[in-house]
């Protein structure tokens, strides 16, 4: 009889812990996170994020969430119109123009004090900066340089990289003339970042994206890029069909030794360590026209107005994910430029020399232009040039009519 008591007993006991476990659950507060996918290391390294932070903070639950870039931006425009906005969510910087018009951003200059500003690297924190308010912090960065194949150049007659984009030109019809079924340059023409890279050109030309608070891209700078660009198409130069090939297409060019030059950010160092180990590269400066620029990113973490939890959201920010050990776990595995200075400082990154090729264009980096619109934008400009690449029109004329478009979209 009293181990029958006993079992009853202890079924009651459990049922009384079942109905008592949700309560205790619902006692925590929740923070949840939406994590952009840069890689397979991404959920691994927020992971490690949340377990520190638990671990200090028993009374806090971190929700993480892994969204991709592709579907990034509708999901949080869902989220947001549905009233379930996360707490936390990286986003694309030239997103937070908007966030911040519709007060869908939390601004944190409050939350900051001037010693933890001051960690980071002031030309990343920049972007977030709106109006002399500061709505986010830099998750990643990275700047765009030349990679480039050694002895596909050197068996051409280059034994240094180019440095002008005539110069370009000359090693990429060298490299073609040798007829070992490398290309010249390989060029993006697809998907996302297709009309980035087409900026280069641009850039490096003297244009600008916005004149005078109007398009730049059908200026005469304008004009040489694409016209340089589809010479090289129609020349050969590049790979085949270059509407065909989205960023990750070009590189698995180069990382296979069918590219000599291309154009890309520094996770590509990353890959290459690990895919392509043998591969005799370096890297340079964008090529010149009449100036130098490179491509400067960042993505932006922020905290959403909407936030019930907005103090521990931000001291999740500040303690875990902005401390010294998870920042350079993060850009070291997701090949990203330190953002803050102990990144900097550390052994990874401040004995690598081939970081030198990024950060010492960091002076001349451009950023996308906080403008309204800016993916209606950045969308007219691509299928512009997809025009042009495709021989369907002309460059004056595709870039004046998609000038006339950006021009309307970020005049609304």
């Amino acid at each position: 009889m009293n181990r029958r008591l006993a079992v009853m007993m202890s079924g009651v006991a459990a049922t009384a812990l079942l109905a008592l476990s949700p309560a205790f659950a619902q006692s925590k507060t929740e923070i949840r996170v939406i994590v952009a996918h840069y890689s397979d290391h991404t959920m691994g390294i927020f992971q490690g994020m949340e377990s520190d932070f638990e671990a200090a903070h028993p009374d806090v639950d971190i929700k993480l969430e892994d969204v991709s870039w592709d579907n990034l931006q509708q999901r949080l425009t869902t989220d947001i119109a549905g009233g379930t906005a996360p707490d936390i969510a990286i986003i694309g910087t030239r997103w937070l123009l908007d966030y911040a018009a519709n007060d869908i951003a939390e601004p944190i200059d409050e939350y900051m004090t001037p010693e933890f500003k001051a960690k980071f690297i002031e030309a990343f924190l920049e972007p977030s900066v709106i109006d002399g308010v500061t709505y986010g912090l830099p998750i990643a960065a990275s700047a765009r340089a030349m990679y480039y194949n050694k002895d596909l150049l050197a068996n051409a007659g280059f034994n240094e990289p180019p440095k002008t984009w005539d110069e370009v030109v000359k090693a990429a019809q060298a490299v073609k003339d040798k007829g070992e079924g490398a290309y010249g340059f390989g060029m993006q023409g697809k998907e996302i970042e297709t009309d980035i890279y087409w900026y280069y050109a641009l850039w490096t030309h003297g244009g600008e994206l916005v004149q005078d608070g109007k398009s730049g891209i059908d200026s005469e700078a304008g004009v040489k890029a694409a016209t340089l660009y589809k010479s090289m198409i129609d020349q050969g130069l590049t790979q085949p069909s270059p509407t065909g090939s989205n960023r990750q297409d070009m590189e698995s060019l180069f990382k296979q030794g069918r590219a000599a030059m291309i154009l890309s950010g520094p996770w590509l160092r990353g890959q290459i360590k690990s895919e392509a180990p043998n591969l005799n590269y370096a890297l340079a400066p964008i090529p010149v026209g009449t100036t130098q620029a490179t491509y400067g990113v960042t993505d932006t973490i922020m905290i959403f107005k909407s936030s019930e939890h907005k103090d521990v959201a931000w001291q999740f920010l500040e303690e875990t994910a902005f401390s010294d050990k998870h920042r350079v776990e993060f850009s070291k595995k997701e090949g990203f430029l330190p953002v803050m200075k102990a990144e900097a400082a550390d052994p990874t990154f401040a004995n690598d020399e081939q970081l030198q090729a990024f950060t010492g264009m960091l002076p001349y980096a451009k950023f996308a232009p906080l403008i309204p619109n800016w993916e209606l934008a950045s969308d007219a400009a691509t299928a512009a040039l997809q025009r042009i690449y495709q021989g369907q029109a002309e460059p004056q004329a595709a870039l004046t009519e998609a000038a006339e478009k950006i021009n309307e979209a970020i005049q609304e």
